[in-house]
């Protein structure tokens, strides 16, 4: 019992470390005895908040994330899924399974947010809804169609299928709700659970989206960069990104018709991207066989890899999972020095052609859709281990998903707060620089103060001063007062232009001797 106290003690040590702000300052040698109790009892102040933090971790967050850890000379991408197998328990072995569906596929998945349930969408027309705690299917229809991509909307009751004209909404039941005839045949969707905007490209190479709470057409925009199917969210701020074929990739909000950033990411088109959760890397794979990781702070490339990606997808801990043919591989990056290593592969069976990779949220889990079904395979430490009933809780019951769609749609956010930079909002504007009044206004303004001036009344004064010649004159002093300021600003105008064609001799020489003037060395 006593050796149990001591190593829960030591835990509790570790973690208050983990909170201490450094080292404690040493107050011995201060003489100010009034500083030096006002400095003892914010040490002890924070001491406690240390202390406070570490017993909230204990019981908040009771779970704790682990990696597959090699030894000696072993490597962790080595390590099968089978070998994973005999070491877990039953409960995780469930999530190990192949579904073959060869008549209907490929397939597609997603899941929900706090990732109870799955959509897997067969492009022969075959969807289901699967609860993944039970591994039931709740429901399976035949729309008798193609099927491109599923997604689902706020919560488990409604999602959105792009068939083969138009794309669709059902309900958990299979009962369609709505056709959206104006998106047209849509390629890629994605849905905006901050904004309730469902986002749509469609193989003309239109940006579509549409508010769903309101059915209302926030945005319709033509990218001008033809067809693509290479579509992703960035979770940190809602911006669209689109993966062109000239290697591209462009970023759109509702209320620009023109992109925030067009970046070219890769010689050859762009087949897959991924945003990492805290919306700051940016994962690009091209057809030129590089996988690129982005610093979108700065827009540049930290991390460029060999290899082919068909899809890509980011973990909740930052995990990167690329399919490319029957192979998948999955990149961590443990330093966090933003430098992705191999951490695992698994090899599917021969002829599957892997057509989407989904990490299921807050389990170490990975879905997998390929050509002849879909699979789930185990990626230890890919998923966070404590979740926020308040942000996603999948033991949810019908009353608390109930309360928490009231308080996500009175929490809505309007389609202007979508922006590079989220942090802006509710900051103060910089001051704009003044604009250059114009020839005409300065004219205008000329015209006015000789106005006034001509119009002053003067004081009636003694004999002698009174005199009609030194009120003219007078009058002219004022007018010319008055002119003086705009004269000495239009000069000033006129000599800065001089001086810039000074500068610039080819404006002075005819077109013809121009490539003869001598450059100026930088």
């Amino acid at each position: 019992m006593g050796a149990k106290k001591e190593n829960n003690d030591d835990e509790m040590d570790e973690k208050v470390k983990k909170y201490l702000r450094g080292e404690a300052a040493n107050l011995e040698g201060l003489k100010d005895k009034k500083l030096k109790g006002q400095l003892a009892v914010r040490e002890d102040l924070y001491g406690k908040s240390a202390k406070t933090a570490a017993k909230i971790e204990k019981w908040l967050l009771p779970s704790e994330g682990g990696y597959l850890e090699a030894e000696g000379i072993e490597k962790t991408w080595r390590i099968k899924q089978e070998s994973i197998a005999r070491e877990i328990d039953i409960s995780s072995s469930k999530n190990q399974y192949d579904i073959v569906l060869p008549e209907l596929g490929p397939y597609t998945l997603d899941f929900t947010s706090n990732g109870r349930y799955m959509a897997a969408a067969g492009r022969k027309g075959h969807l289901a809804i699967v609860d993944m705690k039970t591994l039931n299917l709740i429901k399976e229809i035949q729309v008798k169609e193609t099927v491109r991509d599923v997604v689902y909307l706020h919560n488990e009751l409604f999602f959105a299928v792009a068939q083969k004209k138009y794309p669709y909404i059902y309900n958990r039941d299979g009962t369609e709700l709505h056709c959206l005839k104006e998106h047209g045949a849509v390629l890629r969707l994605q849905f905006l659970k901050n904004h309730f905007l469902l986002a749509s490209i469609n193989k003309f190479g239109q940006l579509h989206y549409q508010d769903v709470t309101m059915g209302e057409m926030v945005g319709n925009f033509r990218t001008g960069l033809g067809r693509t199917d290479v579509m992703q969210v960035n979770p940190f701020n809602g911006v669209v990104a689109l993966g062109h074929s000239s290697g591209t990739v462009t970023m759109w909000k509702p209320t620009s018709s023109v992109p925030l950033v067009k970046m070219l990411c890769h010689p050859g088109p762009v087949s897959s991207l991924a945003f990492h959760p805290n919306g700051h890397l940016m994962a690009t794979s091209g057809k030129e066989n590089k996988i690129k990781i982005w610093d979108l702070r700065k827009f540049e490339v930290i991390q460029t890899m060999p290899g082919h990606a068909k899809t890509l997808n980011f973990s909740q801990k930052g995990l990167l999972a690329a399919g490319t043919g029957s192979f998948i591989k999955v990149l961590a990056d443990f330093s966090g020095s933003q430098n992705y290593n191999s951490y695992m592969t698994h090899s599917m069976a021969k002829g599957y052609q892997v057509g989407k990779v989904l990490f299921r949220p807050y389990e170490d889990v990975l879905g997998i859709g390929h050509s002849m079904g879909w699979s789930s395979i185990l990626i230890p430490g890919s998923g966070e281990p404590n979740f926020d009933s308040w942000v996603a809780n999948p033991f949810e019951t019908s009353k608390q998903r109930r309360e928490k769609e009231v308080h996500s749609l009175l929490d809505k956010l309007p389609p202007e707060t979508i922006m590079l930079d989220p942090t802006k909002v509710g900051t103060v504007r910089a001051p704009q620089k003044k604009e250059k009044p114009t020839k005409k206004e300065i004219e205008a303004e000329m015209e006015a103060a000789i106005e006034t001036a001509k119009n002053t009344d003067f004081k009636k004064k003694t004999k002698g001063r009174n005199k009609p010649s030194k009120r003219a004159k007078k009058r002219q002093e004022m007018i010319e007062r008055a002119k003086k300021p705009l004269l000495e600003q239009q000069i000033q105008e006129h000599e800065t232009s001089r001086k810039k064609q000074k500068t610039n001799p080819e404006i002075e020489m005819p077109k013809s001797l121009q490539r003869f003037v001598r450059q100026k060395a930088p």
